[in-house]
């Protein structure tokens, strides 16, 4: 289903965060304010131009398509790299091109496909991504706006966002609410921002409040399929980088039974553990398939796409869970040390699965 384009692409990003020694950095990264390396990032933009790929021509991208965006997101998965690449070159410039507003595309985009600027889409309430943390004042009521200022509508915000990514250091604020899409600028008055603690401490969650905050209306179309299409857009990425993780901890625990030795053989050739690596070969196998089917169906905006991405959702969670849980079983006590790696694969995995909700299973008809 890859084309060689395609192909070439995840090889060149593999390439650079092997090269990088991107995993080796997490650890470190998890202890800075921004939560990622920031150099890593800068090259993954400037050589590869990752954050550019789904960015139209127009906006200063390469026009390459949403498909190529959620194919990185699976590379980077594999380290568990908690660069800007979900919540802002894919949720953040999504909602974006979503909203309609050529205005608003063209001033943001090319500054996010250079790498040189971030997006965060604020969006959940603390009860998750069914409800919607920030309302707009005035709106709901009369659909008007709260004051015009410079002849541009602008609204005013209040609320808390939760379960952020990016929120902490994103340049502006894509806020998502029931009556639409809004912008807001960091830096005014009425934004707090906060990291908070999360199970998985390699992924960079935040809490933003909003009180009396002025804020940009993103186009005026109706919210509804917008709000849709991201969220499609946001389960077939998460199904992405779990397919991309659980291919690493599937990696990893083959070479490790290949290397660790107990009655003078290498338990990887004990007929048990056989048998329990090719069940994990045989889910990653499968939740890369859904994911793949899910990550073309949401970028050609396919009538399966529903469907598509609710099996993706279902199948990648449930695969990438039991492989993390088999890795740590199967690296036995050096598995649940701070040092390896597979305790945070094992944090990804749950942690993953309630990100950004779960779909209700689509009524297809037959």
């Amino acid at each position: 289903m890859i084309s060689e384009e395609q192909q070439e692409l995840v090889t060149a990003v593999r390439g650079l965060l092997a090269k990088r020694d991107a995993r080796a950095g997490i650890r470190k990264a998890m202890d800075t304010e921004l939560g990622y390396d920031p150099r890593l990032w800068a090259q993954l933009c400037e050589q590869v131009g990752v954050a550019a790929l789904a960015i139209p021509e127009e906006f200063g991208g390469f026009g390459a398509g949403l498909a190529e965006s959620l194919l990185v997101v699976g590379e980077i998965g594999r380290t568990l790299a908690d660069v800007p690449m979900l919540g802002s070159a894919v949720l953040g410039v999504q909602a974006v091109l979503l909203s309609g507003d050529v205005e608003a595309c063209a001033r943001l985009l090319p500054g996010v496909a250079e790498g040189r600027s971030t997006l965060a889409v604020c969006w959940a309430s603390a009860r998750g991504w069914d409800d919607f943390g920030v309302r707009a004042d005035g709106e709901s009521r009369d659909g008007t706006a709260h004051y015009v200022r410079d002849g541009t509508a602008h609204y005013v915000l209040d609320g808390t966002a939760h379960y952020v990514l990016d929120g902490t250091a994103a340049d502006t604020l894509i806020v998502v609410t029931e009556s639409g899409l809004f912008e807001v600028d960091p830096a005014a008055a009425g934004v707090e921002r906060r990291r908070v603690a999360a199970m998985d401490p390699s992924r960079g969650l935040s809490e933003i409040s909003f009180t009396a905050v002025p804020a940009r209306r993103l186009g005026d179309a109706d919210p509804g399929p917008i709000i849709e299409q991201l969220h499609r857009i946001a389960w077939a990425a998460v199904a992405a980088e779990q397919v991309g993780a659980a291919e690493y901890c599937l990696e990893a625990t083959v070479e490790y039974t290949k290397s660790r030795v107990q009655f003078g053989r290498a338990i990887g050739s004990f007929q048990a553990l056989k048998h329990r690596m090719a069940d994990m070969y045989v889910l990653a196998e499968s939740a890369k398939s859904a994911s793949l089917a899910a990550t073309f169906a949401v970028a050609g905006n396919t009538a399966s796409a529903a469907e598509d991405v609710w099996v993706a959702r279902r199948q990648c969670s449930e695969s990438f869970s039991a492989i993390a849980a088999e890795t740590v079983q199967l690296h036995g006590g050096i598995a649940i040390t701070w040092e390896h790696d597979a305790h945070l694969y094992f944090k990804r995995a749950h942690g993953d699965a309630e990100l950004f909700g779960v779909p209700r299973r689509p009524l297809v008809d037959h």
